[in-house]
């Protein structure tokens, strides 16, 4: 034996080591297991560059053991050096980094009187994003008791907690009025004005005014084994307010005919189809010098080109994919995402990826040759299994059940044809889901042909079935955008700049979000007491305004009768063939029902 070495957890708080990673005191404690000690290293032999050739041997392969032991990858190692007795040479050959010094106190120092020789701190990365994967930081608990808008914007930062508590005011007045102008919805003039202030604020951004919404889903999300980050686009229409600076065209027909504000969100939800919220909201207003600019897309770089959206919207659910270490994400998109450098970058992730094809693209044989295009190699396949999807009614188009024949295999997606270079491809998983002849539509009706590719593996029919039952939960998105203008009314906001806009729009993004929780909160629990998300005058208010009758139940009703109510006062009839109410009826009942509970406040404290 020439050499021996061990190693060992990391120290719990060393502060030159701290301070070089970075880190804050929550994500020390959730990565420190990342970091790993070479508490002894020692050698029996005297032989030139010998220490150093051992680091490196040891270094390369420290990693692989450790996973294999203890289940977790290091990315970075520590050591001290008693600088009394070592100058640490040996790590400074090996490429090792100083950062410091202890404070020469020992692990039994309680009374800080620093009798140990203080040592050098030595750090060796392990790996190139070691930094960024350190600073990663714990998803925070909710307080189940906490009032709603304090858990989406009691933590958001704007320099001032006077700023926070006035946008968390602004946010249930908001949510109790969502379709009403901004006085109607504040109630009073000294409110109004706040809020016009608030908006105006040089701290006012989407994004920041995001923040705490974006840790809240994170929180809900933790609890699923399995989430999807469902992405989309949509335009708001502010054409009817010329006067608003910094809007941008939104159709295609001319540059100042429509005028408004694109929008991509990105919405998570759980396999039950429940929306946890929203990880990224991004907003922009199209450039009208670079109107007709699409026909020269094939020419122009992704990062160029809008599509960008797509990968800074997977960029988020990636950040969320590394913070939430028991749960799966999926993004998912629909044929606008289908983007080959998405597909690249989703191949190397942590979050995974399930988007609708439209492209015909090429695919390469294990020799690198031309096989054929996607659709066709798929369809050789032989049929896997047939599978019920239900379609959901839209617009004249009636719900329906559809018989869908599943194919599925591996490929290797070729880079498009305007790549110049080496041919590159990536591998995925291809699933062909084609609606049968006997539940194809007649007429107008386009029958299922849905081509999706994925980064997760499809071995067998159930998880060909699998990818198919997650991609139908993409119209989830559709509802909450139609919530997000219709039930919020957000095409109606006025301002003068359109960054005014995007602040107000973070507000009725997290509305719209609400509505679509609480109306599938009605159908997963319908059992639960209504209390848990009505305040008990706003119960007690709704069943005498129901019942028509001055005395109110002494327990809260369930949580399906009430949203039932809610929804009758928005217009729900109720009947057998209505099934459960929608997001729009709930949006309109609960601006009716803030004005009850009002008035019930008023009569039933003065009584």
């Amino acid at each position: 034996m020439v050499a021996a070495a061990s190693f060992s957890s990391a120290a719990l708080q060393v502060a030159a080591r701290d301070e070089f990673i970075g880190w804050s005191a929550g994500a020390r404690q959730r990565n420190r297991s990342l970091v790993m000690a070479q508490s002894r290293f020692c050698l029996t032999v005297q032989v030139p560059n010998l220490a150093s050739r051992v680091q490196s041997m040891l270094l390369r392969r420290v990693a692989d053991d450790w996973q294999e032991l203890y289940g977790r990858r290091p990315v970075l190692v520590e050591s001290y050096v008693d600088t009394a007795r070592f100058k640490g040479t040996c790590y400074r050959a090996a490429n090792w980094q100083l950062v410091g010094n202890t404070a020469g106190r020992g692990r039994q120092d309680r009374e800080h009187e620093a009798e140990v020789n203080p040592k050098s701190v030595w750090v060796y990365p392990l790996q190139p994003r070691w930094r960024e994967i350190l600073r990663v930081e714990p998803v925070r608990r909710l307080d189940p008791d906490a009032d709603w808008a304090q858990t989406e914007w009691g933590t958001v930062d704007l320099g001032d907690r006077r700023l926070t508590q006035r946008l968390v005011a602004y946010g249930r007045a908001r949510f109790a009025r969502p379709t009403a102008n901004l006085p109607q919805a504040c109630g009073s003039r000294a409110a109004t004005k706040a809020a016009y202030r608030l908006l105006q604020h040089e701290s006012a951004s989407l994004p920041q005014f995001l923040s705490g919404h974006r840790e809240a889903t994170l929180s809900r999300a933790a609890s699923e084994s399995v989430v999807l980050a469902i992405q989309d686009t949509t335009s708001l229409n502010y054409t009817a307010h010329p006067a608003t600076e910094g809007l941008g065209p939104i159709s295609s027909s001319g540059a100042d005919a429509t005028l408004g504000l694109e929008v991509h969100s990105l919405l998570v939800a759980n396999l039950a189809g429940t929306p946890l919220g929203l990880l990224d909201v991004q907003a922009w207003a199209r450039d009208p010098k670079a109107y007709g600019q699409s026909k020269q897309r094939s020419e122009r770089p992704t990062q160029a080109k809008e599509s960008q959206k797509w990968l800074h919207g997977y960029a988020a659910a990636e950040a969320a994919a590394q913070r939430l270490e028991r749960t799966q994400v999926v993004v998912v998109g629909d044929r606008e995402a289908d983007i080959f450098d998405l597909l690249k970058v989703a191949k190397a992730g942590r979050a995974q990826l399930l988007v609708r094809a439209t492209h015909p693209r090429r695919i390469l044989t294990p020799e690198g040759k031309i096989e054929g295009h996607l659709w066709d190699c798929v369809a050789r396949e032989s049929l896997a299994s047939v599978m019920e999807v239900h379609i959901p009614r839209r617009g004249t188009r009636s719900a329906r059940i559809a018989h869908v024949e599943l194919r599925y295999r591996e490929v290797d997606v070729c880079q498009p044809r305007n790549r110049k270079g080496k041919r590159r491809s990536v591998r995925v998983f291809a699933v062909a889901a084609t609606e049968a002849a006997d539940t194809a539509p007649a007429g107008e009706a386009e029958p299922i042909e849905w081509l999706l590719l994925t980064t997760l593996p499809v071995t067998t029919a159930d998880e060909a079935a699998e990818k198919v039952r997650w991609y139908t939960l993409r119209w989830l998105i559709e509802v909450y955008h139609r919530t997000l203008k219709s039930g919020c009314g957000v095409e109606q906001r006025q301002a003068k700049h359109a960054t005014t806009l995007e602040a107000a729009l973070a507000v009725d993004a997290v509305v719209a979000w609400r509505v679509m929780w609480l109306t599938k909160l009605g159908r997963e629990t319908p059992d639960v007491p209504c209390s848990i998300f009505f305040a008990e005058e706003e119960w007690k208010a709704l069943h005498c305004f129901v019942h028509q009758t001055k005395t109110p139940p002494s327990e809260p009703p369930s949580m399906r009768d009430a949203m039932r109510k809610v929804a009758g006062l928005g217009g729900f009839l109720g009947r057998k063939s209505d099934g459960d109410p929608g997001t729009q009826t709930i949006w309109r009942g609960l601006e009716r029902l803030t004005d009850i509970a009002l008035a019930f406040r008023v009569f039933f404290s003065s009584a």
